[in-house]
């Protein structure tokens, strides 16, 4: 690597710069210079993308401006974790929080925002993958109950959106209680939703490989889902029940009929 020197015009590294080296001058003025170029345009980016940062944002994590109405899926999903905090005496709403924000933010959200070729059809070169990483952590972030603690030693990625990430986490815990306050999704809406939807996306997905995805799922927690289902109340209403549904798997697995 070669970086400008004072007295001889180059100076010569190999892979990393030698520190203890005895001509080594603290604040070396070409890496100064590199630094204040970097952060120069690394601002100019920011505010340049800020107001399509925003919108996302705010489209994700709002119950009204959005393209289409808040899907059935999320608000009943969102009532069974409060009813299940309830049921377990649950106060903490940092809890609370932090399983909606595990359940659909994170678990979603940022893996679309870091991986957008996933639903469109783009090519993400190192570039454009640097920059949605510095949104996608922005986004973690955002969801976060923790203090956003941050020092002269942080890395640029989390000090370039530092003063707007309170709004963001505002516009979270906003968008957790608007989606409490709507009525609640009875089971038979939801059932009649879900049936829509497949009739809808019927020639949209491979059953064959869904199916092959529950079982592998099914064969891998097996021991863990079956000590867990006597917990949920609903899985009686499914025509197999969590550890039914292993037994069938595995016995088809050993070869064996499962009845």
């Amino acid at each position: 690597m070669i970086t400008p020197d004072q007295e001889t015009g180059t100076k010569l590294w190999h892979l990393v710069k030698n520190h203890d080296h005895a001509d080594h001058r603290e604040g070396d003025r070409g890496s100064k210079m590199v630094s204040e170029i970097y952060l120069t345009r690394l601002l100019a980016t920011k505010a340049t993308l800020q107001k399509f940062v925003d919108d996302l944002f705010e489209t994700v994590f709002s119950t009204a401006h959005r393209g289409s109405a808040l899907p059935l899926a999320i608000k009943y999903m969102f009532d069974f974790l409060d009813e299940q905090a309830d049921r377990r005496q649950i106060s903490d709403p940092d809890v609370r929080h932090t399983w909606k924000s595990n359940c659909l933010p994170l678990r979603f959200w940022v893996n679309v925002i870091k991986n957008p070729q996933f639903v469109f059809d783009i090519h993400k070169n190192s570039i454009t993958d640097a920059c949605l990483s510095v949104v996608a952590q922005t986004f973690m972030d955002s969801c976060s109950t923790s203090e956003h603690r941050l020092g002269k030693d942080s890395p640029s990625n989390k000090l370039l959106y530092a003063k707007d990430i309170p709004n963001y986490k505002s516009w979270v815990e906003r968008y957790y209680r608007d989606i409490a306050k709507m009525a609640s999704i009875s089971d038979q809406d939801m059932d009649a939703y879900l049936v829509e939807q497949s009739r809808l996306h019927a020639s949209d997905f491979n059953i064959l490989s869904a199916l092959s995805e529950l079982y592998f799922y099914v064969t891998k927690y097996r021991q863990e889902r079956g000590h867990g289902a006597h917990l949920l109340d609903r899985s009686q209403r499914l025509p197999y029940s969590a550890p039914r549904l292993a037994q069938v798997m595995l016995s088809r697995d050993a070869g064996i009929p499962g009845g």
